[in-house]
């Protein structure tokens, strides 16, 4: 159902595709920081969650690559 609104959207499916797995390792991260958490492992949840925070931010690097592109083409030139 994703996909289609994106093709009728006229947005390229990758982005979406990415952006659903980003949303998917931030539950992942949120829940086993929560686990880590109620085991009485602090140090570990901040590691999960800095761990979670980096492979998003990773993953959202070509995202914010073609966002930045698009901006800066809408910027008159001269």
């Amino acid at each position: 159902m994703v996909e289609r609104i994106a093709a009728n959207a006229n947005v390229n499916t990758i982005y979406v595709k990415t952006i659903l797995k980003i949303i998917g390792i931030a539950y992942i991260a949120e829940f086993a920081s929560h686990i880590s958490k109620d085991a009485g492992q602090g140090t570990m949840a901040a590691k999960v969650e800095l761990a979670g925070k980096i492979l998003i931010l990773a993953m959202a690097i070509p995202i914010l690559t073609v966002l930045i592109e698009t901006v800066i083409n809408l910027v008159p030139k001269g």
